[in-house]
């Protein structure tokens, strides 16, 4: 599917955006392993989302969804499979290492298979974690299938290489069957929902600075309120500052710690940004964003520390940062070559056709900013959600209209994506 996107007057009012994928992911999880009856409300709309609850309906837990965005779970906390095998996680990543977590210590064998994009990404940072702890999987050259032989594990301590809070995910998610204690040791915070969930579902967690500690435990069934996504409000906060005159209230966005490196950014380059109305839901800190156009932002470097707390969100902030004044230096973020395309390369390749003045880095990219967008092009989505809607709020601000190839892949997150950016024209 091409899209066509054209200069946009200014964007003005409210909206709601779709709830986080990465919590509506481990609710379904998390529900599934637990004993009685959990009611997800505004479970995500996106196609990742849906395909982690199917599995789950294949591994035996009665799923039922009551309406669009409400799901009842009801588990004996046990998987108990039909015919135990092949699992297909489509496009998600996530879904593909938290439940390798979860198969590694069932009394069954599994495989888990994806699409050829899920199929091209590196499994290995998984697979040596749960292999440490007992497990036994079988794969290709570290890459999907999957072939995992259920086993009993035992729990072990990990340094986390990188920051990462899906393999971080998957050693917690294998340890609640574990025999001992297993701990993960992060040398930056990642997003850390699921400890949350965890603790919330009455698992035996503690958290001391980088340090989780998980004892095996059986989870009683919760109602968990799925908050807004942020990664899916980055665009919107983008969009606000760009477009001319545009002023936009986006509610019920989540508001965890491990996330909002880009309210921290935006801040960082001057811009117009405020949270009201806070609160807890779930355990999740949420609140309403209010995001106003912004002529005079100012470049920055965004490094280190930044990086777990905003990964999913430097596509758009490459955009963002094409409207700030100098020179916006992005590094240690080579883990975005392993997402669902090498987003460093690609993202450069098609913002520098449509006049945005970056360089790709080992690490990263190097912005020039503050130059108008002259656009005319066609630029291609390859397959990746975060892409096509970067590319859709930088033709917002092209000169002339630009072309968008692949753009049904929003769907894997945002099918709404396009109605609300017209909500607010």
């Amino acid at each position: 599917m091409i899209k066509k996107v054209q200069k946009s007057r200014p964007l003005k009012g409210e909206i709601t955006i779709p709830a986080d994928k990465s919590i509506s992911h481990r609710a379904i999880m998390l529900a599934s392993l637990a004993k009685g009856k959990s009611i997800i409300s505004n479970f995500s709309s996106g196609q990742d989302c849906h395909t982690t609850m199917n599995i789950f309906k294949q591994l035996g837990v009665k799923i039922k969804q009551i309406d669009r965005k409400t799901i009842e779970i009801v588990s004996d906390s046990i998987l108990k499979p039909a015919n135990p095998s092949s699992y297909f996680a489509g496009n998600s990543g996530t879904t593909t290492r938290l439940l390798a977590g979860i198969l590694a210590c069932q009394d069954f064998d599994s495989t888990i298979t994806g699409d050829k994009s899920l199929s091209k990404r590196p499994m290995k940072r998984i697979i040596e974690p749960l292999t440490l702890m007992g497990a036994k999987i079988d794969s290709t050259e570290g890459k999907l299938p999957l072939n995992i032989h259920g086993h009993k594990l035992h729990g072990i301590t990990y340094t986390m290489p990188v920051a990462s809070a899906q393999v971080k995910s998957a050693i917690l998610l294998a340890g609640l069957k574990a025999e001992g204690n297993t701990t993960v040791i992060e040398t930056a915070q990642s997003r850390n929902h699921t400890e949350l969930m965890l603790k919330h579902f009455g698992a035996d967690i503690k958290t001391d600075k980088n340090k989780i500690t998980l004892s095996p435990s059986e989870l009683t069934a919760k109602n968990i309120e799925v908050v807004g996504d942020i990664s899916s409000a980055s665009f919107f906060i983008a969009a606000g500052l760009i477009v001319p005159n545009s002023d936009i209230t986006i509610k019920n966005v989540g508001l965890n710690p491990t996330r909002t490196g880009i309210i921290d950014i935006v801040e960082r380059m001057g811009g117009g940004i405020s949270i009201i109305n806070r609160k807890n839901i779930s355990g999740e800190e949420c609140g309403d964003i209010k995001v106003a156009y912004n002529d005079s932002l100012k470049a920055c470097t965004i490094e280190g520390a930044d990086i777990p707390r905003l990964i999913d969100e430097l596509p758009i902030i490459a955009v963002l940062a094409s409207q700030a004044k100098g020179t916006t230096i992005v590094k240690n973020a080579e883990d975005l070559r392993n997402k669902e395309t090498d987003r460093i390369k690609c993202l450069v390749c098609e913002l520098n056709k449509i006049g945005i003045d970056i360089q790709e880095t080992d690490d990263g990219f190097i912005i020039n900013g503050g130059k108008k967008l002259t656009g005319g092009v066609e630029v291609e989505s390859y397959c990746d959600h975060r892409l096509a809607m970067s590319f859709y709020i930088a033709g917002l601000i092209c000169e002339k209209e630009i072309s968008i190839n692949g753009f049904e892949w929003i769907n894997i997150s945002f099918p709404e994506f396009e109605t609300q950016i017209n909500a607010l024209k």
